[in-house]
């Protein structure tokens, strides 16, 4: 069945519901080691930061329709079941955030690989490619973008971001976009220095999520030898996760996720789908004022996932649960429209389209430029307050990406093997059988079917 297509206006009006580095310049006369890898030129391509003082042309997006869910264990094993699904409950005020702060277990800092949201589009293909014997590849051509959730919203939010600079890594391949999110090695063990206070600041959030979930769905737990409410120790290995389908303009898209639990039960779809946050109590304008800057994220990481409520726990600095309240996500832009500095979800996917229409059109037109022995693996890096640079990564950084492990570019071998395997049958399949006739058969014009699902 089809889904209903809305503008952001439908969104806003309707049923209630971070030293700038010098970018590095192209290298347009290659190595011979680099093959053809390099052998057009290609300029690079620079993006203006977007306006937020103008009015934007409204972007329609589809409501996201689950594709399927997958867990990871302790010991961050998939597996396409709901064994981490959790459900909302209500946490007892006054809960101490701190609590269990010496049993967390945290996940070390990593890659933003896309691995395991690729085993979930080759299970996807299986399904949508039925009996078609194609192994789902058309459908996979019908897909503008595969990404994870929180790279698509710091694309989304970039318009309004004035302090974290991010970097990701692009792929073309087949008309599809990939993205991860480029994590370097300097960088990685940044995130894993935290200062003791960062440190004790990002764990009351995992607590908040403890105190308000139990693994089942009419009592919070009750576990011996813990406070009454404590759904179980921290451990950021076990996730439950979501995969989307939507589009944003012209452009579907596959986005993958965590959910952090579900209210009363699971039926397969995204409504009962519950987003926790935690931020400090507000005491006055200077934090309400905060608060609603920050509301711009986690607006934008529900929507995309289709998570209708999201549950913010206000805390004392001392990580003490003071009050809790609940947001529709459709009605959070409701909330700072109008207000000094307010941010405009309008603005946001305008950009985002823009952005992602430009991206593919300058990476189709390098590919259709060039004879190249693989996929190239572009660069693309935004600076607060000055915009957006692509460029194309020569083969040092190519292999800086792929860190030793088996890739092309980097996109694990066996989906790279297995997606080219499915394009092989396809194209095996549209090549008529040579004619026994001595002249030739007319030849009858292929019906282009859609791909896809239907708007």
């Amino acid at each position: 069945m089809g889904t209903e297509k809305r503008t952001i206006s439908d969104v806003l009006d309707g049923d209630p519901e971070d030293k700038i580095a010098k970018r590095p310049a192209i290298r347009n006369t290659p190595d011979a080691a680099e093959s053809n890898y390099l052998r057009s030129e290609i300029p690079e391509r620079h993006l203006a930061y977007p306006s937020t003082s103008s009015p934007a042309k409204s972007v329609p997006f589809q409501q996201p329709t689950p594709l399927l869910t997958f867990s990871y264990d302790t010991s961050r094993t998939l597996s396409f079941t709901d064994s981490a699904l959790r459900y909302y409950v209500d946490p007892p005020l006054g809960a101490e955030l701190r609590y269990g702060y010496e049993r967390w277990i945290k996940r070390p800092g990593e890659k933003g690989r896309i691995d395991s949201l690729l085993k979930a589009v080759s299970r996807a293909k299986q399904t949508m490619g039925g009996g078609g014997g194609d192994g789902g590849s058309e459908w996979l051509k019908g897909i503008g973008v595969v990404s994870w959730r929180g790279v698509m919203t710091k694309i989304l939010i970039a318009p309004y971001e004035n302090r974290d600079a991010w970097e990701l890594n692009v792929m073309l391949v087949d008309g599809t976009l990939y993205f991860e999110e480029h994590v370097s090695d300097a960088k990685l063990l940044e995130m894993e220095d935290m200062r003791p206070h960062h440190r004790l600041s990002t764990y009351y959030g995992y607590s908040f999520e403890s105190w308000s979930t139990s693994s089942r769905p009419d009592r919070m737990e009750e576990l011996s030898g813990h406070p009454p409410g404590w759904g179980g120790d921290v451990d950021t290995s076990v996730q439950w996760c979501s995969v989307v389908k939507t589009k944003l303009g012209d452009m579907r898209m596959v986005i993958g996720g965590e959910v952090d639990c579900v209210r009363d039960k699971f039926s397969g779809q995204t409504a009962s789908f519950v987003e926790l946050k935690t931020s400090l109590a507000i005491r006055g304008p200077q934090d309400e004022a905060k608060f609603e800057k920050k509301l711009l994220k986690f607006y934008f990481q529900s929507f995309l996932l289709g998570v209708p409520e999201i549950v913010v726990g206000f805390r004392t600095p001392s990580g003490r649960l003071t009050t809790i309240q609940s947001f529709k996500t459709i009605q959070i832009p409701r909330l700072v429209r109008g207000k000094p500095d307010a941010w405009d979800p309008t603005i946001c996917l305008h950009w985002g389209n823009h952005f992602l229409n430009i991206l593919k059109s300058t990476l189709q037109e390098s590919s259709s430029n060039a004879e190249i022995d693989e996929p190239r693996v572009w660069r693309v890096k935004f600076r607060p307050r000055i915009g957006i640079d692509i460029s194309l990564l020569d083969r040092e950084g190519v292999n800086e990406v792929q860190a030793g492990e088996e890739r092309v570019g980097f996109l694990p071998r066996w989906y790279w093997d297995e997606s080219q395997a499915c394009e092989a049958q396809s194209k095996a399949k549209a090549v008529p059988a040579k004619s026994e006739q001595t002249e030739p058969a007319a030849v009858k014009t292929p019906v282009t079917v859609p791909f896809g699902w239907q708007i």
